[in-house]
């Protein structure tokens, strides 16, 4: 038992020497080396698809519907036929109007002719003057008269030809209103059916005045520069989280702001050939504001917040002496925060071992390696 007391305790001396009492190991932190780089910078905006083109289907003249001719939710063309309304009463109109006008047409040339005369006879004092204006006033009358006819029989034209209601514009159908056998009344408030075309189909987002003016700042300055002709692309993700697979381009942006939410209206065209967009949608807009050459991108790790909601950097100096920095980090980038003001070009930032540090300890500093992907992932 001695024996062993005795090996403890040389043990002990000898663990004594190396190392004093009390010391605690230099903590071993890794940081990121700042340096800018080019970044493409882009806002995500939510919004609605709407219909390109939209068309509610009205009748334009009165009648019962005699035939539908479509299928609901199908696709129809420019100008085929939707709805026939009963043309009977029309065609009798066009008859009834044809046949005043071959009337008025008959008595135009007796009645030409006499004026004519009238005119020679007063010139030779054969006749009064009050003859020849009333045989000159007949004339104009029944060439008033023959004028009217034709203007009824072009106006029941019109509304024989109104009596089958068809497509204005090329798209898909939706629900019908009626059915065959229902009376309509002509531009009525109730419309028959309506017509969408979806493909090219808009995209409507938001986007509020002050990030506007952010941007317009910032692009005024020279900090961010125009992505050219890429710059009016825009990407899509769907509602349930998958990018939408065809890009569209930014049309226009409104002048307006809307007083009640603060915000712009962008409109968006995006090709939807295959009709996955649907009108109503809920989706988010990937629009690029900008490219920023000289951008200062920190490791979304290394950036905290205090209680406050403030942004702050762990930065090591020459000696490798923690350093706590107030940082501006204005958005997201990937998987790293582009900070405005804060950091500089040269700056270590630590990004790992926070938590075994505090400003003004001195650390051991490795720089972050990033790992190599999992070829089997």
């Amino acid at each position: 038992m001695c024996s062993l007391a005795g090996v403890f305790a040389f043990l002990g001396l000898i663990t004594g020497c190396g190392k004093k009492a009390g010391e605690r190991p230099v903590p071993e932190v890794t940081f990121q080396a700042i340096q800018p780089e080019r970044a493409v910078l882009t806002t995500e905006l939510t919004g609605r698809t709407s219909a390109f083109l939209v068309a509610e289907i009205r009748p334009q003249v009165s009648g019962l519907i005699q035939k539908r001719l479509f299928q609901e939710g199908e696709d129809v063309k420019a100008g085929s036929t939707l709805y026939q309304i009963d043309p009977a009463p029309y065609q009798a109109a066009l008859d009834q109007a044809a046949a005043a006008l071959a009337a008025a047409e008959t008595t135009l040339p007796s009645v030409r002719s006499r004026a004519e005369r009238m005119k020679k006879l007063v010139e030779i004092h054969a006749v009064g003057q009050q003859d020849a204006d009333e045989a000159e006033a007949a004339h104009q009358k029944a060439i008033a008269s023959v004028a009217a006819a034709k203007a009824a029989t072009e106006s029941a034209r019109i509304n024989l030809a109104n009596t089958p209601i068809k497509a204005p514009i090329s798209g898909r159908t939706g629900m019908s209103s009626v059915t065959v056998g229902a009376l309509v009344t002509g531009y009525q408030p109730m419309a028959l059916t309506s017509v969408q075309q979806l493909d090219p189909i808009y995209v409507d987002v938001t986007q509020s005045s002050s990030d506007l003016l952010r941007l317009r700042r910032g692009q005024e300055s020279g900090r961010l520069k125009s992505g050219g002709d890429s710059a009016r692309k825009v990407k899509l993700m769907l509602e349930d989280g998958t990018p939408y697979p065809l890009e569209g381009r930014l049309q226009f942006r409104d002048v307006t702001v809307d007083p009640a939410t603060g915000t712009v209206t962008l409109r968006m065209v995006f090709p939807n050939p295959k009709q996955i967009l649907l009108p109503g949608m809920f989706v988010r807009a990937i629009v690029e504001d900008g490219v920023d050459e000289q951008a200062i991108l920190a490791m979304q790790q290394g950036i905290t917040r205090d209680v406050k909601g403030n942004a702050l950097a762990l930065v090591l100096d020459a000696s490798n002496k923690v350093e706590q920095r107030k940082v501006t980090v204005d958005r997201a980038v990937g998987n790293k925060w582009l900070v405005t003001e804060g950091l500089a070009s040269g700056d270590r930032l630590v990004v790992e071992g926070l938590q075994k540090i505090r400003p003004g300890a001195t650390v051991k500093a490795v720089p972050f390696a990033p790992q190599p992907a999992d070829p089997k992932k």
